[in-house]
């Protein structure tokens, strides 16, 4: 293969220890929703609630993962991977999901058997414990990660399981993918299960002003508990590491010479990535401009917490699509405001796009942002990032046509983010260690969601 001008320079840049690989999410690929045990997560629940999912599908089959672990692994191999993040399913291995609850050895086994599988085709795996479906049981007892308390044990014992099952092969994990979509999503708009708001036409229950801030509390709380676990009882002998993934796309100011664009830029990276990346690798405590608009919304650490969370990663794992221009707005944020009260537009002051569309109204091919944040995470936390997922959807890729799968935008779209990604590690020293695209096959869409 010919290596293009422009990119010749890029050879080598990334070590032979990078990892590259497909990501998946255990609710969207596996199917078998309640094949040999598994019990009901919340995102089964939804799905078969008549009204939340678009098109009335729901992830029952998904692409049947569950049943076809051999072929799925043969396939990963013939497209030269060298890693596979996928997240468990907490219901399928404890199906009520509690601290006393039984294990559902099937369930644990099918895991086993993938891992074992995936080592014997020298592909690694990185295993995320938390991709949001907690066991509906839990949902049912005490409102899950509304009452941090109760939910604390169970996630602890659920992550102790998995670490004594699988830890002696398993070597990088990650407690929990990205914890403010799952909040902002399933709490503020309400759109994702379990389907709490504000809004009395969408939801029956649900507080959006308060309810996200409480639910990220609780997983900021409880991923320090597990990874305290993990390094105290497990990493030494399996050795291992472990860490979260945190979403987070680039904010660019509207207008680069308003001082207030400037600031709302800024402000809007710290409410969406800051808000758990600040209590993790920089101050044990939120951001200055999340405690100034939220006041007491915003739970309070207390001295044992700020100490559980901060430093509770080995590395910053990164989700992230696209970039947004940022405005700032005049006047209080309105109550339910979760972003920092600016305006997301597409376009800058003088009229530049941020990028080509895609087939989701909100991602927009910005190469040239992703640098920018990877520089801008590395600067502020200073650790070795691994980028956990990053994707497009390409418009008409359901039509059943050759041009579908001649598939240039999203040829496109990963030639850009890659060559970004090598011109951070090349010319700006950013550390980077893995690249896992989303989305290793066809799957069941949360994006689908009313």
């Amino acid at each position: 293969m010919t290596i293009p001008e422009h990119l010749k320079d890029l050879k080598d840049v990334l070590p032979p220890t990078f990892h590259f690989g497909y990501a998946t999410a255990a609710a969207q690929v596996e199917g078998g929703w309640n094949a040999d045990g598994k019990g009901p997560s919340i995102w089964d629940t939804f799905a078969h609630t008549p009204g939340k999912v678009k098109d009335a599908s729901s992830g029952d089959d998904a692409v049947l993962s569950y049943y076809q672990t051999e072929s799925d692994v043969a396939l990963m191999k013939s497209y030269g991977v060298t890693a596979y993040r996928f997240s468990l399913s907490w219901s399928r291995i404890i199906p009520l999901g509690g601290a006393d609850d039984p294990v559902n050895e099937k369930g644990l086994q099918y895991y086993s058997n993938l891992v074992d599988e995936l080592l014997k085709n020298g592909i690694t795996p990185f295993v995320t414990l938390f991709h949001w479906d907690i066991p509906q049981a839990l949902e049912d007892r005490y409102k899950g990660m509304l009452d941090m308390q109760a939910y604390i044990p169970d996630f602890v014992r659920y992550a102790r399981v998995c670490f004594e099952a699988l830890g002696d092969r398993v070597k990088h994990w990650i407690t929990y993918n990205e914890p403010g979509v799952y909040t902002l999503a399933g709490y503020a708009a309400g759109v994702h299960a379990p389907a709490r708001s504000s809004n009395r036409e969408l939801n029956e229950e649900g507080d959006s002003s308060t309810e996200p801030f409480i639910v990220g509390h609780t997983e900021l709380v409880s991923h320090g508990h597990v990874v305290k676990m993990y390094r105290e009882e497990f990493q030494a002998k399996q050795g291992g590491m472990i860490g979260i993934t945190l979403h987070g796309n680039y904010s660019e100011p509207w207008d680069e010479d308003d001082p207030l664009d400037v600031e709302a830029a800024e402000r809007a990276r710290e409410f969406e990535i800051a808000w758990f990346a600040d209590p993790i690798y920089k101050t044990g405590d939120y951001p200055a401009s999340m405690r100034k608009q939220l006041g007491e919304r915003l739970p309070t650490f207390t001295e044992e917490e700020a100490r559980l969370v901060r430093g509770s990663s080995d590395f910053y794992g990164m989700n992230s699509y696209t970039t947004f221009f940022v405005r700032h707005r005049e006047g209080p944020a309105d109550i339910n405001d979760h972003s920092g009260n600016i305006d997301k537009l597409d376009t800058n002051k003088q009229g530049k796009e941020r990028g080509p569309a895609s087939d989701t109204y909100w991602l927009r091919t910005c190469p040239w942002g992703f640098r920018k944040l990877l520089n801008w995470i590395w600067a502020r936390y200073h650790v070795p990032i691994c980028i956990t997922e990053n994707g497009t959807t390409a418009k008409g890729e359901t039509e059943p046509s050759e041009e579908v799968l001649n598939d240039k935008f999203r040829i496109e779209f990963f030639e850009g983010y890659i060559e970004a990604l090598a011109r951070a590690v090349k010319d700006d020293g950013v550390d980077i260690r893995t690249y896992f695209a989303w989305t290793f096959t066809d799957n069941w869409g949360e994006s689908s969601c009313i």
